[in-house]
C-alpha cells in the first residue's frame, strides 16, 4: 500500500542485518507500495525516529509504487500483510506468483502472522514493528543460503544476488 512506515522499516532493518553478517553481498532489499499515494516521499519520522534510535538509517530510501518488472526482476516479494498479500496476488502475472509470501512467514513460532500497521498509534507501534522486522530479517537470511545454493550459477560467473522486495499495505488494518 504506501510505502512510509513498514516496508521502508524492513528495507532498512534487512540491509543493515545483511550488511552487519557479511551477506550485504548476496542480497539487495527494497521496498515498494501497492499505491502511488506517497510516491516519491520519504519514510514516516516516526518510523525514522525509531530506526535512528537503534543505529539504522532510512537515507536514500523514498516510497515507490510496485511496478510489473518487479515480479519479474525480484526473487523474493514479501506482503507485511494478507491485504497486501491477495493485492499482489491479483496483479502479480502467474509465472511469478510463486514469489509471493508473508513476511512473517519466516516467523512460524510468533504469536502474530502479519507486521502490524503503526501508522495511526504511536511510538510503541513502530518499535513493535521494528522488533518484527528484525527477528523476520535474522530468520529469512538464516534459511536463505539453502535457496541460494539451489539456484544455478549465472551464467557470467558471478554469483546469484537474491533481489527481495518487501511490500505494505495503506490504511486502517
Amino acid at each position: 500500500m504506501a510505502n512510509i512506515c513498514r516496508s521502508p522499516m524492513a528495507e532498512s532493518v534487512a540491509r543493515t542485518i545483511a550488511d552487519s553478517e557479511g551477506m550485504s553481498n548476496l542480497y539487495e532489499f527494497y521496498s515498494a507500495a501497492t499505491i502511488g499515494h506517497f510516491s516519491g516521499q520519504i519514510p514516516d519520522d516516526r518510523a525514522r525516529q525509531v530506526l535512528s534510535k537503534y543505529g539504522y538509517t532510512m537515507a536514500g530510501i523514498k516510497a515507490r509504487m510496485i511496478s510489473l518488472r518487479d515480479f519479474e526482476r525480484f526473487d523474493l516479494i514479501l506482503a507485511m500483510d494478507r491485504k497486501v498479500f491477495f493485492s499482489l496476488h491479483g496483479i502479480c502475472p502467474v509465472e511469478h506468483r510463486h514469489k509471493l509470501q508473508l513476511f512473517l512467514d519466516y516467523l512460524p513460532d510468533e504469536a502474530v502472522d502479519e507486521v502490524p500497521d503503526p501508522y495511526y498509534g504511536n511510538l510503541d507501534g513502530f518499535e513493535h514493528v521494528l522488533d518484527l522486522c528484525e527477528k523476520a530479517t535474522r530468520a529469512l537470511l538464516a534459511t536463505s543460503p539453502s535457496m541460494i545454493a539451489s539456484q544455478p550459477e549465472a551464467t557470467d560467473g558471478w554469483s546469484i544476488i537474491r533481489q527481495i522486495i518487501l511490500l505494505v499495505g495503506l490504511g486502517k488494518n
